[in-house]
């Protein structure tokens, strides 16, 4: 009788490690399955194009903002007449004796910056002929 149970016990163990490496091999089918999903992702979408197109993005902002800062923006304080820099160009109103300070030189400096950044994009994309590149996949 011993030995029976020995038997049984031994068999139910093989029956639960069996289960156990089906579940594996199943996790891990199905890991497969989304890792390969992923890579695809990756390889249709261009998504690493995109990286890169925001690194090299990332540099170019840089640059032409500081070409802003150091050509353009002279000028435009020459127009202003301001010494402490586009920046800090600003109007106070006062208006029922509340005062109201408008930083509106910040706000010329960030539109002539995106406006600059965007010059030069299209020039790049223009001179290079990226934008060529595009509607020949299309057709």
């Amino acid at each position: 009788m011993a030995e029976k149970k020995k038997t049984t016990t031994s068999r139910a163990s093989s029956v639960k490690l069996l289960a156990a490496r089906e579940r594996a091999v199943t996790i891990r089918e199905k890991t497969r399955g989304h890792s390969d999903g992923f890579m695809n992702f990756i390889r249709e979408q261009g998504v690493v194009g995109l990286a890169v197109g925001l690194a090299v993005g990332t540099a170019a902002g840089d640059t032409v903002k500081k070409l802003v800062q150091a050509f353009i923006d002279p000028i435009v304080q020459l127009i202003v007449g301001t010494q402490e820099g586009l920046q800090m160009a600003s109007f106070t109103l006062n208006i029922a004796g509340r005062k109201g300070e408008f930083m509106w030189g910040g706000f010329v400096s960030s539109l002539i910056t995106l406006i600059a950044v965007a010059l030069v994009v299209y020039a790049i994309v223009h001179m290079l002929k990226l934008d060529k590149i595009d509607k020949k996949k299309e057709s």
